[in-house]
């Protein structure tokens, strides 16, 4: 097996065992589990015998916790004390099943929560009392997951695809699990492009985090960029992820790095943030486009009401069917201030941009982060990029250091024909961005100079002000007063207007509004700033529309086709 599909395919194979035996959606929950195992086994190969004898010295030194002193016999952040490993447990079939429990109690504590995560113990006892636990078994022993055989990388595709797999079979959204590769390479590319100089000095340490991790890609992705650009750097990964199967991939792909496993938590980033004192140098995420943050509210808003900027959610609250910026400020609130700074890469649909009017959280989240001038640029992608949606797509770069050519301004990239079609569907994802379009839109992100797909902004440019126009309540035609004598406004024909901030509102009002209704005055009580980034509009080129002349043309060519047609079927 040359390639990481044929490998996927192989293991994918093991449902044919299950069949019947399990439902399609339970699929996961064995040959997940038995891949990290397997992997795991190859890993730990090579200092087997060593870890093995270092326990026989030390397990009745009366040392407290023995897990440093193996995990340092065996090179690694985890290590298996247990005298099993694949071979052996095929070779005593009788006692499979207990075999294999203690093999899993063998490794090391942070080790066994990724299979307590998978509730693998119950699958064990399942696939024994149903005469199965033998034939999966010997199934995983036939194929080699061990690191001479299949990289990090490459094993993380493995993940990728057996997860996209099981997620088709059970009408589940594999998406929220993963992000495809080449998005996630142009994002690490954007993400670093300005700070190349700094990851390249010797023995440079700097974080990363992703609070929403799903299986690991982003920070595995990113610690190979930095790996490639300088050998003596280190990328310390942090994650959180809500979901449990998920985390435990994640978890053990950080293992198997020699990140610290302790680094990647389990739970919503929203309610039990796991990493409340950390700041980060670099964050990357794709939360879930458009999901509801109901199960969230009281916390957020508790959060939001007591504590304000001194929390993460001082900008505003969007409306509850969308949480996309929640995810957004939350990365903010753990940015590094000291230094170099912070720098943030992050996919939202369209909803960001413009959703929600002048006052709203929306738009009060855009003005905060305008105004602070952390908004670097946002890339425009192509369409079906993505496995369980086909919309449009964008990644935001948001930094609380920009460097002096970015001060001020906005980069709007529009990268969305800058893709090529897929031999072969996967999901809704059709398209995909080869590397040479990841080079160039990484080049004309780093120029900064204005072309057909970049436009420069000013930050007021995406800002407005939302004018209230009233007009007189009429009676008889004569303008109703109050009781002291100010005229009263008639809601019916009350209106309202935007001005860019950069327009004098008077000027506009004067202009615009009072050559058509001469009545008309502003309520300055009302008017409100509001921000939008409207994307199409900034890069929409005009058609010229087909002359009548083509049209017909085009029509009587097809009467003639159709004619032509109707004598076939009647000759």
């Amino acid at each position: 097996m040359n390639n990481f599909r044929e490998i996927a395919n192989f293991i994918w194979s093991v449902a044919d065992l299950l069949r019947g035996d399990y439902k399609q959606a339970e699929y996961g929950k064995v040959i997940l589990p038995f891949t990290i195992l397997r992997r795991l086994d190859g890993v730990l190969k090579p200092t087997k015998d060593a870890v093995l004898k270092r326990y026989e010295k030390v397990k009745g030194a009366g040392i407290q916790n023995i897990d440093p002193v193996l995990n340092q016999a065996a090179g690694l952040q985890f290590h298996n004390r247990s005298k099993y490993d694949f071979d052996k447990l095929i070779g005593d079939p009788g006692h499979l099943a207990a075999n294999l429990q203690e093999y899993i109690n063998g490794f090391s504590e942070q080790t066994r929560d990724i299979f307590e995560k998978f509730e693998f113990e119950k699958q064990i006892q399942k696939l024994d009392s149903n005469n199965l636990l033998f034939a999966v078994t010997k199934r995983f022993q036939e194929i080699d997951l061990s690191p001479a055989r299949i990289d990090n990388m490459s094993m993380g595709y493995v993940f990728e695809e057996l997860i996209r797999k099981f997620a088709e079979i059970s009408n589940e959204t594999a998406g929220e699990h993963f992000t495809p590769r080449e998005v996630i390479r142009l994002m690490v590319n954007l993400l670093f492009i300005n700070d190349r100089k700094i990851l390249s000095k010797a023995g440079i340490v700097k974080t990363l985090y992703d609070c929403a991790s799903g299986t690991g890609g982003m920070l595995s992705v990113a610690e190979e960029y930095v790996q490639q650009l300088n050998p003596d750097a280190r990328l310390e990964l942090f994650g959180q992820e809500l979901n449990a199967e998920s985390y435990a991939i994640c978890k053990s792909e950080m293992l198997i790095k020699g990140q610290k496993p302790d680094n990647i938590k389990n739970g919503n980033s929203f309610t039990e943030d796991k990493l409340p004192d950390n700041k980060f140098h670099y964050m990357l995420a794709n939360p879930p486009f458009g999901v509801e943050w109901k199960k969230a509210e009281k916390a957020i808003r508790d959060e939001y009401d007591k504590k304000g900027f001194a929390g993460r959610f001082g900008a505003g609250l969007p409306r509850i069917s969308d949480g996309s910026l929640l995810f957004l400020q939350h990365l903010i609130s753990k940015m590094d201030h000291s230094g170099d700074g912070s720098r943030i890469g992050i996919v939202f649909n369209g909803s960001p941009l413009f959703s929600g009017g002048a006052g709203s959280g929306e738009s009060e989240i855009r003005r905060w982060i305008i105004e602070s001038d952390m908004l670097e640029a946002i890339v425009a992608l192509p369409d079906q990029l993505f496995y369980n949606t086909g919309i449009s797509t964008y990644i935001w770069i948001v930094t609380n250091k920009k460097e002096k050519k970015w001060k001020g301004k906005v980069q709007l990239v529009n990268a969305t024909s800058f893709y090529r079609k897929m031999t072969r569907s996967l999901g809704n994802k059709r398209n995909e961005i080869a590397i040479d379009h990841i080079n160039e839109i990484t080049k004309i992100y780093g120029d900064f100079s204005e072309g057909e797909y970049c436009k420069i902004f000013d930050n007021e440019d995406f800002g407005y002000y939302r004018l209230t126009v009233e007009r007189p309540l009429l009676e008889g035609g004569k303008p109703v007063k109050d009781k002291k004598g100010k005229i009263k406004a008639d809601a019916d024909l009350r209106d309202n207007e935007n001005v860019p901030l950069k327009e004098d509102i008077m000027e506009y009002f004067n202009r615009e509004v009072l050559p058509h209704v001469p009545d008309a005055w502003i309520d300055a009580e009302k008017t409100k700033v509001g921000y939008e980034i409207n994307f199409t509009r900034y890069f929409y080129q005009f058609k010229d529309l087909r002359s009548l002349e083509e049209i017909r043309k085009d029509i009587l060519n097809l009467e003639k086709e159709t004619d032509g047609l109707i004598h076939q079927i009647l000759d």
